[in-house]
């Protein structure tokens, strides 16, 4: 009914798709590292998520996101940490989403202290929305490492489990 006094219309069942999905969530984006990151002592570092396992629109580049469509987007990331070092020394992790080159927002991992000889992992897990202009706003995952002990760590590329992803929510 098009409100116009009862008037039924129709449609065929292959044009439900464009009228349920237009513009839904895209642009988006998943990418991963492709091997493990070693992140030294004290140092803040860029992410390098090389291997996409999606891109709608190719907008994700050289780790970083630059939607051409303005809107709300939904950005993600998560880093496991690769102790691996005996008992466990590390003490604090930041996962960082940083825009047009500044940051803002950020996650910070509790510390976790273990005896033994075998492999700790802590994560960071970030979610923000973030308002994108659609022509030269851009988002990237940065990570600093400190670490109780001064040594470098790796974020660990394993199952894909360290991750940055992205996708529109709003217009």
């Amino acid at each position: 009914d098009d409100g116009a006094g009862g008037t039924l219309r129709k449609t065929a069942a292959s044009r439900i798709k464009t009228y349920i999905d237009a513009g839904a969530n895209t642009p988006a984006f998943m990418a991963k590292p492709d091997g493990d990151i070693t992140i030294g002592d004290d140092t803040v570092a860029k992410l390098t998520f090389a291997t996409e396992d999606f891109d709608t629109d190719g907008n994700y580049a050289t780790s970083r996101f630059t939607p051409q469509t303005a809107g709300k987007y939904m950005v993600s990331g998560a880093c496991i940490w690769n102790t691996n070092t005996g008992a466990n020394t590390f003490s604090m992790g930041r996962l960082f989403v940083y825009k047009n080159g500044s940051e803002i927002f950020r996650d910070n991992v509790d510390p976790r202290t273990s005896s033994g000889d075998h492999e700790i992992s802590d994560s960071n897990h970030i979610n923000v929305a973030v308002d994108m202009n659609g022509s030269s706003d851009y988002v990237e995952a940065w990570i600093v490492n400190s670490s109780a002990d001064s040594n470098s760590k790796d974020v660990d590329e394993y199952l894909g489990w360290s991750s940055f992803e992205g996708f529109r929510i709003a217009t």
